[in-house]
């Protein structure tokens, strides 16, 4: 089974599903805020970087999904939820804490100079291939 799942409790758990969610992309409706579970999820299409190779022609995406949890709020810049066409590319997602405790502000980074920044008590995370892949010749491409 090739299925990715990754579980971060820390922020060096968190670079790690970092790196395997750069360059995901999604649409506004795949954007889901439970207040009330104080759960944040984000269904992706996740480009394969394990599985890349500079020279291979064809690469792969895969369905997926990244659960956050024991979260407070979320705050957006540069997303619309009136918009569901535009897609929306995931650069990093990072962790700033907030004083001695484990809460803080995870900020996912997209491309155009938007983010979503979600206030949590402490960094619960999950991400979890939840489909097939599909090939794509498209590698993304950084300066």
């Amino acid at each position: 089974m090739s299925d990715l799942r990754l579980l971060a409790m820390d922020k060096d758990d968190l670079d790690i599903v970092s790196a395997h969610m750069q360059d995901s992309v999604f649409k506004a409706p795949d954007i889901v805020w439970d207040a009330r579970r104080q759960q944040f999820s984000l269904a992706v299409n996740r480009f394969v970087w394990e599985k890349s190779d500079r020279r291979a022609r064809g690469h792969e995406r895969r369905r997926a999904l990244l659960v956050f949890k024991r979260v407070q709020a979320v705050r957006s810049l540069g997303v619309s939820r009136g918009d569901d066409a535009a897609v929306h590319a995931l650069l990093a997602v990072r962790f700033e804490q907030k004083g001695e405790g484990p809460e803080g502000t995870i900020e996912l980074t997209l491309a155009g100079e938007a983010a979503i920044s979600l206030d949590v008590e402490c960094i619960e995370a999950q991400l979890a291939d939840t489909g097939g892949a599909w090939e794509t010749t498209n590698r993304p491409n950084h300066a």
